[in-house]
């Protein structure tokens, strides 16, 4: 990226750093680790390419969903910014543990258990995990590869019946073929806001597919769907 800027100066290390962060933030599915590859080889300067993959590698995972492998194996933690404690660190509700996070090698490095201020009361925790154990058996029979998590996203501190919560349902699957030159992903979240006074609860979804065949060529699929429905509940109960 040694190209000169359109007065004839040029790039400056911001520039580069911008225009680093753009390609890595826009690889396809499961391939930025390969578009990595190349910006370092093109900027030829480690300090900005460490900066741009700092910034990228975060967002990136994010808004892929990026599964990951915790270290003790039992189970695989979502990438998601509902699970996000702070930069690094990000919580697997089905587990309750708290999973350190090297972005830009996308591995866990270290495993905590969650503190009680990071989890749901005991009464929230048993409608998330009702909800969490039937959308485990969807995402079994439906997704190859799938891995789904349910976030609390309001109201965790409630102890009783009487008040509004919500919750966020995250499910990422992915295909990964590129000895075949091709992947691709599945992504979609879904927000569900219950409504105690109504017996209401309001659905909302987010659907991304991505698709990316790349020999003799390069066609990229990039879909966005968004739904929302409604339910009315027959008490908050789980009896």
């Amino acid at each position: 990226m040694s190209d000169e800027g359109g007065a004839g100066e040029p790039l400056s290390d911001s520039q580069k750093r911008e225009i680093a962060v753009w390609f890595l933030s826009n690889a396809p599915a499961g391939e930025i680790h390969y578009v990595a590859k190349d910006v370092r080889a093109l900027l030829g300067d480690d300090a900005v390419y460490e900066a741009a993959a700092a910034e990228a590698f975060p967002e990136y995972n994010k808004a892929h969903l990026v599964p990951l492998e915790l270290p003790d194996r039992s189970g695989d933690i979502i990438i998601a910014t509902y699970g996000e404690l702070d930069r690094n660190n990000y919580l697997d509700p089905r587990t309750a543990q708290v999973a350190t996070i090297d972005h830009i090698k996308q591995t866990c490095t270290k495993l905590r258990p969650a503190a009680d201020e990071e989890l749901p009361s005991a009464y929230i925790e048993e409608f998330r995990s009702a909800l969490d154990v039937e959308l485990s058996k969807y995402v079994a029979e439906s997704y190859p590869k799938g891995v789904c998590a349910v976030y609390c996203t309001s109201g965790k501190d409630i102890e009783g019946p009487g008040a509004d919560f919500g919750f966020a349902v995250v499910i990422s699957a992915a295909k990964r073929s590129p000895q075949n030159f091709c992947n691709g992903s599945w992504r979609s979240i879904w927000t569900m806001d219950f409504n105690y006074e109504l017996q209401f609860v309001d659905i909302k979804g987010k659907i991304q597919v991505d698709a990316h065949y790349f020999e003799e060529g390069n066609v990229q699929l990039d879909t966005n769907i968004n739904c929302k429905d409604s339910t009315i509940m027959q008490g908050f109960s789980l009896v």
